[in-house]
């Protein structure tokens, strides 16, 4: 008997495996897998949210107006060039219905996040990979690999799962060497935790020209990720494409009203932003003193890495599961040698390089 097919691109997708959340016996973990904010969310925000949840009876505001303003106040820019979504991952997924199909090529660097290819074959599209060096987003290997097919080029910035970044002059230069017809995605979701004075989110690329999108989350520093809010800066013509294309109400009443009390707690920003720096610093040093080695990293999570026989990552997954630690294993996306931890609190991370310890011990 016949039977409904998917398109032939659906059927080429891995399905996205988010990090893991329990282990097993029923422990109450550390959860070390999603790169969620240590601190959790603004107190601000919970209220704003709990006194929302009385209205969810009432449809949200289509067009998230009260968001978007709070979004161009706190960043400067023009909240009629903001659209925001069910999490940048929507907007991803937007963009590439929007802009890419069959016959058309989606670039992104060789260890660039999973939903760019998963985005791309939903749309019919063939995902095109560039070549790293040292695990860094490589700007003359995407430029060498866009061609007249090339729809779009997604570049995370800094860069889930490794943790580098490039500098806004590297960017620039990336947009210059792209076909004008090539849709240029800064996805900057880590874009609060950057300590970097040659680093930039992309604002002002957006700002020159019609060809380029940033894309920034309340995930990650705001740590709303159970809200699913996030949200696109971009020229007037693809604002216009993302009105037409997302649902009437893509954004819950709650996540708007929680993300402008978020936007407004510059304190527990503050504070999230100085953890993250002093876990940032002391946390690899503290790895390198057992012998493993970590990449460098922008952002609020770290890559260990671990030798390819005997104490290797999958061993190191089970042993810190064992112990009710959850870090994310990135085998996926072509580091089988890796583990990602995010940084958790300064209790958290102490567990996690006990358990590491007596790990390289055994």
């Amino acid at each position: 008997m016949s039977r409904p097919e998917a398109k032939p691109g659906v059927m080429k997708i891995s399905p996205y495996v988010g990090g893991k959340s329990s282990v097993p016996g029923g422990a109450k973990p550390i959860k070390l897998s999603s790169n969620e904010g240590a601190l959790g969310p603004s107190p601000k925000a919970m209220e704003a949210a709990a006194k929302a949840a009385a209205e969810m009876h009432r449809y949200p505001d289509g067009g998230a107006s009260a968001i978007r303003a709070a979004i161009g106040k706190r960043f400067g820019l023009d909240p009629e060039r903001i659209v925001v979504g069910a999490g940048s991952d929507e907007l991803i997924a937007l963009l590439v219905k929007a802009y890419a199909g069959p016959g058309d090529e989606v670039l992104y660097s060789q260890y660039g996040f999973v939903m760019y290819p998963i985005s791309t074959h939903a749309a019919g599209a063939t995902p095109v990979t560039a070549d790293e060096k040292f695990y860094r987003t490589d700007v003359d290997a995407l430029i060498a690999k866009a061609g007249p097919k090339t729809k779009i080029c997604f570049v995370a910035n800094p860069n889930n799962p490794t943790g580098s970044y490039i500098s806004a002059a590297e960017m620039k230069r990336l947009r210059d060497g792209l076909p004008p017809h090539t849709l240029l995605i800064v996805d900057a979701a880590y874009a609060e935790f950057v300590a970097r004075n040659d680093y930039t989110a992309g604002a002002e690329l957006v700002d020159a020209g019609e060809n380029t999108v940033m894309l920034r989350t309340f995930s990650k520093i705001f740590a709303m990720g159970g809200m699913r809010l996030g949200w696109a800066y971009a020229p007037a013509n693809v604002i216009d494409v993302l009105n037409r294309v997302r649902g009437p109400f893509n954004v819950s009443a709650i996540a708007q009203a929680a993300g402008v009390a978020a936007l407004e707690d510059m304190a527990h920003q503050d504070a999230s932003r100085a953890h993250n720096d002093k876990m940032l610093a002391w946390f690899p040093a503290e790895v390198a003193k057992l012998g493993l080695t970590t990449l460098p990293s922008v952002g609020n999570f770290v890559m260990v890495e671990f030798p390819k026989t005997g104490k290797t990552a999958a061993a190191a997954n089970d042993f810190l599961m064992s112990r009710a630690i959850i870090p994310r294993m990135v085998a996926n996306y072509g580091l089988p040698e890796f583990l990602r931890i995010t940084l958790g609190t300064e209790d958290e991370m102490r567990k996690v390089l006990a358990a590491l310890a007596d790990f390289m011990k055994a």
